[in-house]
């Protein structure tokens, strides 16, 4: 039977007349990448702060590692890192002295700060004062000590936030190489759905406070239809004609048209009616839908059915 590092049931969390986290049920297996995916002001930090019993949920249950959050909250959280937001440094500082700060505090074995900045990869730079590091630095060093009490788990919350492109490299290595080297489960939320992609085995899709998907990347990926890409001059009209031939079309962020078409004579039938009725189809292909389309197809969705209640 596998055993879960997070598991939430019913978790409920109001604003005033705002429903955050709504009926939220988790399960996220130890010893692996848990990928908490939803956009800006899906829930995600709301329930973060939940797991991390920063505040208490209006109905439901947290448990970790199998045990109620509520009955030993003090012990199950000495089981826990977390980097949420940016990490609190003392930038007059060294990286080791603001480890070493935080060491003290845990009671936590010396030679941990050692073995963290081996880790995330600061061993070279750990005598410099943090404020000639770089964001990427400061973001591992958070991470470092996040890893000081030798966590179970370990809280991500949009960790790559703020990151140039190889500052975001550097932390998707680092996160992949945890569970392997640290022997830490990792929950990480994000909105950057490719990166997840690359990094995460199981998946939790948040929309509205409501849990979209859960389950492994495999089962996710399983979801993927393919998708006709259409590139043409006359892109309103021809989602209407599209439309009244009984085909539905999304027009993407780079000006072409997506047709959910699992077929090569789908396309075929497509391209024709498109060059028949006088439009000037200048590309069309056909491409697996990503894991951003996935999601974006099943927000679309649930926005639809929320607008039409």
């Amino acid at each position: 039977m596998q055993k879960h590092a997070v598991e939430s049931y019913g978790l409920t969390r109001r604003f005033g007349a705002q429903l955050a986290v709504d009926d939220l049920n988790l399960l996220a297996p130890e010893a692996g990448v848990y990928g908490f995916l939803g956009p800006n002001g899906a829930g995600k930090t709301t329930t973060i702060r939940m797991l991390l019993s920063l505040i208490r949920p209006d109905a439901g249950e947290v448990r970790l590692f199998g045990v109620p959050l509520a009955a030993d909250r003090r012990s199950l959280l000495r089981m826990v890192g977390a980097l949420v937001e940016a990490p609190s440094l003392y930038p007059h500082l060294t990286g080791r002295e603001n480890l070493e700060i935080t060491r003290r505090l845990l009671g936590a074995d010396r030679g941990l700060i050692d073995e963290a900045l081996g880790v995330v990869k600061l061993a070279q730079d750990a005598d410099r004062r943090v404020r000639e590091y770089s964001m990427g630095m400061r973001q591992r060093l958070g991470l470092a000590l996040a890893l000081l009490n030798k966590p179970r788990l370990l809280v991500l919350d949009e960790p790559t936030n703020g990151l140039d492109p190889a500052g975001i490299h550097e932390m998707r290595d680092l996160i992949r190489r945890l569970p392997g080297e640290f022997g830490s489960t990792i929950f990480l939320s994000s909105h950057l759905l490719s990166e997840v992609e690359q990094i995460a085995s199981h998946i939790g899709i948040i929309h509205q406070g409501r849990l979209l998907f859960q389950g492994t990347l495999a089962e996710l990926q399983s979801q993927r239809l393919e998708r006709l890409i259409i590139g043409v001059k006359q892109t309103e009209q021809a989602m209407r004609c599209l439309a009244a031939a009984g085909w539905s079309a999304q027009r993407r962020n780079d000006g072409r048209l997506a047709v959910s078409a699992a077929t090569g004579d789908a396309a075929a039938q497509i391209n024709s009616l498109l060059v028949n009725q006088g439009f000037d189809v200048f590309h069309i292909a056909l491409m697996q839908a990503s894991l951003e389309d996935i999601f974006l197809t099943m927000t679309d969705g649930r926005s639809d059915a929320r607008r039409a209640a």
